[in-house]
């Protein structure tokens, strides 16, 4: 079960409670082992008069944990010196706290349905994907932009709703700030990007992706000496980043790569692996098939000088 939000109405109040020579430490000892929480979770901030008041110091909480303990806290409540519990007791909560005076068999019920609403709410947003390209070469139209509908039809396939996104210029801004409203404002479930992952100075794909999941796993497909050619970096990286629930995805440009990437892309999702994991084995693939480029290469120069 998710954690629902607290909404920072953290605090409970108990009204009617009789107090004489009560220890606040017990209070709070009680609390959190009715609940289920941390003895440092769990602040006494005010006994005056026939009120305490408690305050969660945490920002979620596990409904499960507070539903029906309303008789279960007063009841050990009542066991401890200093306290007395009478019909007119009360508990006062503006927030999620206040799950605990509900009848329990209706608010699990209540709960269940939550939940099942929230299952069905991940699963749709989970099968929404959005692609974009990067390059100038593609955003200046010099060439026709052959990976988005190539990663569109596999993801349909799939079962994927899929919405082709604007093809992105070379900079590393301007790449974060289209992947960061597609995953807090638009709310997709999966982004891919292609382009941008190589060792050339005006490749900042990976980049992007690292400011946005500073975590993100970037393995690399090869390596170069950087300083050699047209190489600024020491190598072509893929990415692959979570952010809020989102998974981020930095593919290779060339069409071939990107639909050999696609089929382990696809496997990997339908068997839920990690960012890190789906990496690698993105990445592996990739490796596979310049091994196999550069052996075809070779055997052909053999074959033309002899």
């Amino acid at each position: 079960m998710a954690e629902f939000d607290l909404l920072n109405k953290t605090e409970l109040r108990i009204e009617q409670i009789l107090l004489q020579g009560a220890n606040l430490n017990q209070v709070a000892d009680v609390v959190a082992d009715v609940f289920e929480l941390s003895r440092g979770e769990v602040l006494v901030t005010d006994a005056l008069n026939d009120v305490l008041v408690i305050d969660i110091l945490r920002q979620t909480v596990n409904p499960y944990q507070l539903v029906g303990k309303k008789s279960v806290l007063f009841e050990r409540l009542a066991g401890l010196p200093g306290i007395g519990i009478t019909d007119k007791t009360s508990i006062c909560s503006e927030g999620m706290m206040g799950w605990m005076t509900l009848d329990e068999t209706r608010a699990r019920l209540a709960l269940k349905r939550s939940e099942m609403m929230a299952e069905e709410i991940r699963r749709r947003v989970g099968k929404k994907a959005l692609v974009f390209s990067t390059g100038f070469e593609v955003s200046s139209g010099q060439i026709v932009d052959t990976n988005k509908p190539t990663i569109a039809r596999r993801l349909e396939r799939a079962g994927y709703s899929v919405t082709l996104g604007a093809d992105l210029k070379d900079d590393r801004d301007h790449i974060h700030d289209h992947l960061r409203r597609a995953v807090e404002d638009e709310g997709y479930g999966l982004v891919i990007t292609t382009g941008g992952v190589g060792a050339e100075a005006k490749d900042r794909t990976i980049e992007a992706l690292l400011k946005l999941d500073p975590e993100a796993a970037t393995p690399y497909v090869c390596m170069f000496e950087p300083g050699t050619g047209r190489h600024e970096k020491d190598g072509v990286r893929i990415g692959v980043g979570r952010a809020s629930g989102t998974l981020i995805v930095a593919l290779t440009g060339p069409n071939d790569e990107v639909k050999r990437s696609l089929e382990v892309l696809v496997r990997g999702l339908e068997s839920e692996l990690v960012k890190n994991e789906l990496a690698e084995e993105i990445a592996r693939n990739l490796r596979a098939m310049l091994r196999e480029r550069m052996k075809w290469h070779v055997e052909n120069i053999n074959k033309s000088s002899a």
